[in-house]
C-alpha cells in the first residue's frame, strides 16, 4: 500500500482515475456521479435556502460531465438550474455524455454557448445564486482563448458566487498558475487529493475555500501513480 500522497500532478491523478476504472474497475460514470453530489452538496449549502438560480457552465470533457451531475441534483432539489456547454455539443461524449443524456431525458433545456448568446449569459449573472464552473479540467495545457477565455471573464466580472469544479477553469493543475484567464472561484472542490499547483501559494486567489472530497477511489500500489 502507498502512502497517501498530499499532492498529486495531474498526470498523476490520471493515472489514480485509470487505476481505479481499469484495474479495481470502477465505472467511471461512477466517479463522476460522486464528483458531482460532492460540488452539489457545497453549492447548496452556499444557497442557504435563498431561492436564486444556479447558472452551471460546462465544458465537452470529464469536467463538464461533473457539472451535468451538480446540475441535475440541483434541479432535484428544486433550484431554478440553466445549463450552459461552450462548443459543440454534439462533441460531448464517454461519462460524461451519459450525464448529458440524463439531462436531456428529464427535459432540461441544454444551452450553447455562442457569441450571440454572450449578452444574455450576462443578465443572468446579474441575478445568480451560484454560479458552477465545470468548463475546463487539470487536463488543460494551453492558454484560453476564444469561447472559454469569455466566458470565465464574463463569470469573474459578475460577482456571483463562484464553485469550482476540481479546479478553477484556466489554472494550471502543475504550477498553479493561471493559462491566460482563469475563474476566480469562491470554493474549490477536488477530488480524492489536492493537486500539485494548489501548493503555490497565488493558486489561492482563484481557488478559494480549498474542499477535498473522496469520490471512491481506493488506496492502491504506488505502481498507480507512477510513469
Amino acid at each position: 500500500m502507498m502512502p497517501e500522497l498530499k499532492y498529486v500532478t495531474p498526470d498523476e491523478m490520471k493515472r489514480l482515475d485509470a487505476f481505479a476504472i481499469e484495474t479495481i474497475g470502477i465505472p467511471g460514470v461512477v466517479l463522476m456521479e460522486n464528483a458531482g453530489r460532492a460540488v452539489f452538496e457545497a453549492a447548496y449549502k452556499g444557497l442557504a435556502g435563498r431561492e436564486l438560480p444556479a447558472l452551471v457552465f460546462c465544458g465537452r470533457g470529464n469536467n463538464g460531465g461533473d457539472g451535468f451531475v451538480v446540475a441535475r441534483h440541483l434541479i432535484n432539489h428544486g433550484i431554478e438550474t440553466d445549463v450552459f456547454v461552450v462548443g459543440a455539443i454534439s462533441k460531448v461524449k464517454g461519462d460524461a455524455l451519459v450525464n448529458l443524456r440524463i439531462l436531456r431525458n428529464m427535459d432540461i433545456p441544454i444551452n450553447r454557448v455562442t457569441k450571440k448568446t454572450l449578452p444574455e449569459i450576462r443578465q443572468k449573472l446579474k441575478r445568480c445564486g451560484v454560479v458552477i464552473d465545470a468548463l475546463l479540467g487539470t487536463g488543460l495545457s494551453g492558454e484560453v482563448t476564444g469561447l472559454y477565455g469569455e466566458v470565465i471573464t464574463l463569470i469573474n466580472e459578475a460577482g456571483c458566487p463562484v464553485v469550482a469544479v476540481d479546479i478553477p477553469s484556466g489554472l494550471d493543475g502543475a504550477t498553479g498558475k493561471p493559462l491566460g484567464v482563469a475563474v476566480v472561484a469562491n470554493v474549490t472542490v477536488t477530488f480524492h487529493l489536492p493537486k500539485k499547483g494548489f501548493e503555490n501559494p497565488p493558486a489561492r486567489r482563484y481557488t478559494g475555500e480549498l474542499r477535498v472530497a473522496d469520490i471512491g477511489i481506493p488506496v492502491g500500489p504506488s505502481a498507480a501513480v507512477r510513469p
